[in-house]
């Protein structure tokens, strides 16, 4: 059943060209929300919205436009895709542009898409970062709604990719021995499912959400399954002495992932990063995807020709 969009207000959504963004876009759309796309360069590819607007949240002086007239804006960017260097700094002073416009242009909802850990465990940077993200925007003028997750599978993530990498490429694989800490997956199709039905639910607004799949898996288990998932032998030979950096550069030449990205989510791993309670699923309740669905759910889409642009 469609609805006109007249009477559903415009949603902001920043990071919409990203892994999450252009998903969320889309899924909006099919539930006949308009979507005000941010982007820093017009001429990135996005999924079909009702407008665009350049802005960057590095440059405040680029935001009224894009938070004009919205009620409710999607926060999705962070600085780990670029040069890792600073993007502690970039992160935060991107959080407080963001706070410091959208008081100014009255928003009254933030949903945040942010990684499971607290203060109290030995955080990595990225994912300190992201809390620190998080407290910032709680700490404005208006109502967050925010979302922890962990590792998320879904073609294109950065953590998919890596295993299907190291898989493909290595059937005998030298790890560090923390590649058993326990972490709990979420499919890229549950994470959009949850962040659309927040919008949804005006009760979750100001709350903060675990989110996490079925399984409790760690990465060594996921890499086995994905093997298996893909008929292929692997064997994981873990030993105490392979460093994150050097992990992340022994990564780096065996995989597309940059360093830049595979550091901090190596370095994230010494964390058993699990959901500590499943309070959302009483207000979204959602069937969760097995981890094997959400790979095989992924390579199908990687597989798949592309859609042609309308």
């Amino acid at each position: 059943m469609s609805t006109s969009n007249s009477k559903k207000p415009m949603v902001l959504v920043t990071g919409a060209t990203g892994f999450i963004g252009r998903r969320l876009v889309a899924a909006l759309a099919e539930e006949g929300i308009p979507v005000r796309c941010l982007v820093r360069n017009v001429e990135s590819p996005v999924p079909a919205c009702g407008e665009v607007v350049q802005g960057d949240l590095l440059q405040s002086d680029t935001l009224d436009r894009a938070l004009e007239g919205i009620e409710t804006a999607y926060y999705l960017v962070h600085a780990m895709s670029g040069d890792r260097a600073g993007f502690e700094r970039r992160d935060r002073e991107a959080a407080e542009n963001f706070v410091a416009a959208a008081a100014k242009q009255g928003l009254r909802r933030v949903i945040y898409l942010g990684g499971l850990g607290d203060e109290k465990d030995d955080l990595s940077e990225h994912l300190a970062s992201r809390l620190e993200v998080a407290r910032i925007l709680q700490g404005g003028p208006f109502k967050t709604t925010y979302l922890r997750a962990a590792v998320i599978i879904g073609a294109g993530g950065a953590s998919f990719e890596m295993i299907r990498a190291l898989v493909e490429r290595l059937p005998v694989m030298i790890t560090p021995r923390w590649v058993s800490t326990r972490c709990q997956f979420i499919a890229v199709g549950d994470v959009i499912a949850y962040l659309v039905g927040c919008l949804l639910h005006e009760q979750t607004a100001g709350k903060t959400y675990d989110i996490g799949g079925p399984e409790i898996l760690s990465y060594r288990e996921m890499m086995e399954r994905f093997a298996e998932i893909e008929k292929k032998f692997i064997k994981i030979l873990p030993v105490p002495f392979l460093t994150p950096k050097l992990s992340s550069y022994w990564v780096w030449l065996v995989t597309p992932i940059k360093p830049s990205i595979s550091a901090p989510l190596i370095e994230g791993l010494g964390v058993e990063v699990v959901c500590r309670d499943d309070k959302i699923r009483e207000i979204i309740p959602l069937k969760l995807t097995s981890y094997d669905d959400a790979v095989r759910i992924a390579l199908e889409e990687e597989s798949a020709p592309p859609k042609e642009s309308s």
